[in-house]
């Protein structure tokens, strides 16, 4: 492995492993979709407390449900074409070999590379599977709601518990969609090093700008200011 796959390797790394904790760092205040999304799903969890009829509230989850399902497969999916083409390495190696726009390098060094997508993809699954998990404790706690006539501090404090399962859910497939970006990214290096690094830093890139200056993160950022004035921090 050359020098550059190796500072490529740990570009990728850096940029995989750490994005998310740098990221809750960074996000401490307002002005990311992440965090405003917590305040928005624990306004939605305290209204669904508040409510007699829960039903839209089941139909919300059983859409996010199904969505983090498809993801699940489809990652599914592409993690078996990619251990396919990884177990039959020696004629996946000498088709790559004759592209002119992919650099292989030694076979052992392609068949890291393709497990390394493997393996982003594989961590993306894991997020996908536990958001489905959580999604589903969240559908009980919705179901177990005590009635709306009771007093408001139980609706309240259950609907900060709800919120507290509902949160870590759905971050959990956020990290799943994210996994697809890095994914790429690793994939990237099947044409060379620089090409890696390059996806690796746009990957980044575009996460972090779609999280603070994308039309959703402006209309996240104004909902989120409502919903204080309506809700502000106790003194």
């Amino acid at each position: 492995m050359s020098p550059t796959d190796i500072a490529a390797l740990t570009i990728f790394a850096i940029g995989w492993l750490l994005y998310q904790p740098t990221l809750k760092r960074l996000s401490r205040g307002s002005g990311v979709i992440n965090t405003d999304m917590t305040v928005v799903r624990r306004r939605w969890m305290a209204n669904m407390a508040g409510r007699e009829n829960r039903f839209l509230d089941s139909q919300l989850m059983g859409h996010a449900l199904n969505s983090a399902s498809f993801f699940a497969s489809a990652n599914l999916i592409v993690i078996a074409a990619a251990a396919g083409a990884l177990s039959r390495s020696d004629t996946t190696y000498q088709t790559v070999a004759r592209m002119a726009v992919t650099e292989t390098g030694p076979r052992w060094l392609f068949q890291a590379k393709l497990a390394l997508v493997i393996l982003a993809l594989a961590r993306g699954l894991l997020d996908f599977i536990w958001a489905i998990r959580q999604m589903n404790y969240t559908l009980a706690a919705i179901g177990a709601a005590p009635p709306a006539s009771s007093p408001p501090a139980v609706l309240k404090a259950y609907g900060d518990a709800a919120a507290s399962v509902l949160n870590p859910a759905l971050s959990s497939f956020n990290n799943g969609v994210r996994g697809y970006y890095f994914a790429l990214a690793a994939a990237a290096w099947m044409l060379g090093p620089w090409a890696m690094i390059a996806a690796v830093l746009m990957a980044v890139g575009l996460l972090y700008a779609r999280q603070v200056g994308s039309s959703a993160a402006r209309g996240l950022r104004q909902i989120r200011q409502i919903i204080d004035s309506l809700d502000p921090p106790a003194a």
